[in-house]
């Protein structure tokens, strides 16, 4: 009898120290859901996406609507969800802070995953995987072959500022002479117009520029100098958002939709002519 009366006072002392520890957990719980991106979208009915404007990931069609890969993916996650779609176009060195800054809720943008990235962000599973490449003009580089060709101090290279084709360039070629440019389009014009060797940008954009200017540009190298896997990002302390995200791009992987996608924008230009000029 005094065993079980022992047992029954342990039981009611087990209990009343775990009631309040799972009263915390119940009270951490809600309030990780509250904080979390997917209900505020949910409240509010739309989605909010930060993306910068670089062919084909978003640019302006001849209408003045943004297109491109990454918009499909924006609007096709907005689908998904119920709800509408806001993109926030944002400058590339301050997308991550206006992130952080609840400008928007993701970053939908052809964002390469980086070390120094994910410290200040989490990312979700890749969606697409891309790389670094380079186009070169002929006149000033026609008889570059090598990494090392470009690696000198007389040799220009450009690129654009805070995207990972920068961090590249300046890793595979430090002795070079690099300068930085707001957007791709403005960095290739210095390599068409012969104020630089070449430009480091991501793919497709390096295939693009010659594919436009066959007779003043080429690509020295048959492969991507660096592989890359690019994904969306999220505020820390978001794990219902990297939850859906990651199943939300698991799925559309699986049906086939990010890869018809993918072949559209990245594979080919039949898209061409609704680009703005």
């Amino acid at each position: 009898m005094f065993g079980l009366r022992k047992l029954a006072l342990t039981a009611i002392a087990v209990a009343a120290v775990m009631a309040p520890m799972a009263s915390k957990a119940q009270d951490a719980r809600a309030a990780l859901s509250a904080t979390s991106a997917i209900e505020e979208i949910k409240k509010r009915g739309a989605l909010r996406v930060g993306l910068s404007t670089f062919v084909p990931w978003a640019f302006r069609s001849k209408s003045g609507d943004l297109i491109g890969y990454e918009v499909d993916v924006a609007k096709k996650l907005a689908e998904d969800m119920g709800v509408k779609v806001e993109l926030v176009p944002t400058a590339w060195d301050g997308i991550i802070p206006a992130l952080i800054a609840g400008q928007f809720d993701f970053i939908i943008g052809g964002m390469t995953i980086t070390p120094a990235r994910n410290l200040t962000v989490n990312f979700t599973s890749p969606y697409s995987a891309t790389g670094v490449d380079v186009a070169a003009n002929k006149a000033l580089a026609g008889n570059f072959k090598t990494v090392a060709d470009f690696n000198k101090p007389n040799v220009t290279l450009v690129t654009r500022r805070g995207s990972s084709a920068a961090s590249a360039a300046q890793r595979l070629f430090p002795n070079a002479t690099l300068r930085l440019f707001d957007d791709d389009a403005q960095a290739l014009l210095e390599v068409t117009n012969g104020r630089a060797h070449a430009m480091v940008g991501t793919v497709p954009r390096p295939l693009f520029a010659v594919l436009d200017n066959e007779a003043t540009l080429f690509q020295p190298f048959e492969n991507p100098l660096v592989k890359q896997a690019d994904a969306m990002a999220v505020r820390k302390g978001d794990p219902d958002s990297l939850n859906f995200l990651n199943n939300w791009i698991q799925a559309r992987q699986l049906d086939g939709w990010l890869e018809e996608r993918q072949a559209y924008w990245f594979k080919g230009r039949t898209w061409r002519d609704q680009q703005a000029q």
